[in-house]
């Protein structure tokens, strides 16, 4: 018969694996209470990060309905559960590995599959969603501003068009009024003669 604290323990990891957005399995082995408070608090509210027993962990996955953690499981097993953007918690639990070497990243699980080592750094390596949305945004801006402006040019190209036509004919018109001016001064001079 299980044991009520161990079917608890089970409950509660299973629904932090229901909750997450994203979860980062990680190996503590020689890090001191200190340092994992220390880890806590640098993942942010966003993320718990809980030292469980790979058998409990095990068990709440198949309750959860995540698969492909089994191989991850051995070891001093703590596991990152995201429930936020999981860029940020990557990152903190990157940044802390290169600090601490007693912190090793076995993988995770996303979206419905198991992540590797390298998959989670590239998620660490990833830029913050704000930044991502804006630059979006700015090349969304960039390319209405392209478009306003091909949209106005035929606008103004017909204007210069319209300008450069009546700036000809002012020329040719004062060209024309000149000889004829010339013409009219020559023939009373002639009429006289």
């Amino acid at each position: 018969m299980a044991r009520p604290d161990k079917v608890e323990a089970v409950d509660d990891i299973a629904n932090r694996f229901r909750g997450a957005t994203a979860s980062v399995v990680t190996e503590y082995r020689g890090l001191s209470m200190a340092q994992l408070t220390e880890l806590r608090r640098s993942l942010g509210p966003d993320a718990t990060y809980r030292v469980a027993k790979n058998t409990l962990v095990k068990r709440a996955a198949a309750d959860a309905g995540v698969e492909g953690l089994d191989a991850l499981l051995s070891g001093p097993t703590a596991i990152a559960f995201v429930k936020g953007e999981p860029v940020d918690a990557a990152k903190a639990l990157r940044d802390f590995a290169k600090t601490h070497q007693g912190l090793v990243i076995k993988g995770g699980f996303m979206d419905g599959r198991p992540l590797t080592v390298a998959e989670v750094n590239q998620l660490a390596e990833l830029e913050s969603r704000e930044v991502l949305l804006a630059k979006l945004a700015g090349a969304m801006k960039a390319n209405l501003s392209k478009a306003a402006g091909l949209f106005a040019a035929p606008a103004s190209q017909v204007a210069r068009l319209a300008q450069a036509l009546a700036d000809k004919r002012a020329e040719e018109g004062g060209a024309a009024e000149a000889p004829a001016a010339d013409a009219a001064a020559e023939a009373p001079a002639e009429a006289s003669e």
